[in-house]
């Protein structure tokens, strides 16, 4: 197979799999290579997603590494095969850039989200004018028929929550998101929005007071997604301006899981939070 020098997050993440049940079955690249009859260059490309898996060889890894369960053996499998469709944000192709298309390729397919904003409203919390305002804000030059993408992108991610088993939200937000200057009437609906969104049993909202001491700890906004099966391990992103940074090593996942316990804890408790909304709320009267 010709080497994938582009690989989406599904198939670093199909690669990441491997390379873990691989590990965990105490098996070795060169015993890999023995049972697929090959190079030991060819496990070491797919294990780092340079290369693709047939179902074939796909099998017989996954029976050499002792992956018996049905659930997890489909999850393999999928991701395999999938691993380079983009889903239903593939129409928006020429609006979205990859590394956004990624994120939501990840989000997607995630069980759990643990959201931590220090500048605005999480964009699966975001109302659809509010949405456009931080979109123009941040770029006046960019065409209308590109913001209206991004609006419609953003609404269309929430369907997140409308599946069989809806996705799972904690969102922690900084005071100073809930004062943007982005017109009253923008920050009131958008306000609003989140008292009626925190009464959904999967949707947690916590508010960092801007007094919080661990706010000087924070250099921009992070997540943490968490997937169904136990055989994948989460996945940090960090987003800024200019790209999105993936963090995938255990030692890494740690760290910013750690963090978002601390932030957890200093944060306000959900009832408190949802009273330093309302109160944001009458100022926007």
């Amino acid at each position: 197979m010709p080497v994938n020098r582009n690989p989406t997050v599904r198939q670093r993440r199909l690669g990441r799999m491997l390379r873990e049940a691989r590990g965990t079955a105490g098996k070795t690249i060169a015993q890999a290579a023995g049972v697929l009859d090959s190079a030991e260059s060819k496990i070491s490309r797919i294990e780092a997603a340079q290369s693709g898996i047939r179902s074939l060889d796909l099998r017989a890894l996954l029976d050499f590494y002792d992956v018996t369960d049905k659930t997890s053996r489909a999850r393999f499998q999928d991701l395999a095969r999938n691993g380079r469709e983009r889903g239903w944000w593939s129409q928006y192709e020429g609006a979205l850039n990859s590394e956004y298309s990624d994120y939501i390729a990840l989000e997607w397919d995630a069980s759990d989200v643990y959201a931590m904003e220090t500048a605005h409203i999480p964009g699966l919390l975001q109302t659809a004018a509010y949405t456009e305002a931080v979109v123009r804000m941040q770029n006046p030059q960019k065409p209308d028929d590109e913001v209206a993408a991004q609006v419609k992108v953003r609404g269309q991610r929430r369907q997140a929550f409308a599946r069989s088993t809806p996705l799972r939200l904690w969102a922690i937000i900084t005071e100073a998101a809930l004062k943007a200057d982005l017109g009253k009437d923008v920050m009131r609906e958008q306000l609003e929005s989140l008292i009626v969104l925190a009464r959904e049993t999967n949707i947690q909202i916590q508010v960092l007071p801007s007094g919080a001491p661990i706010n000087v700890a924070l250099h921009g906004p992070f997540g943490i997604l968490g997937f169904p099966e136990p055989a994948e391990t989460d996945v940090v992103y960090a987003d800024n301006l200019m790209s999105i940074v993936y963090y995938e090593e255990p030692k890494q996942v740690e760290f910013y899981t750690a963090l978002f316990r601390r932030l957890n804890s200093e944060a306000l408790p959900v009832e408190q939070s949802l009273s330093l909304i309302k109160s944001h709320i009458k100022e926007t009267d």
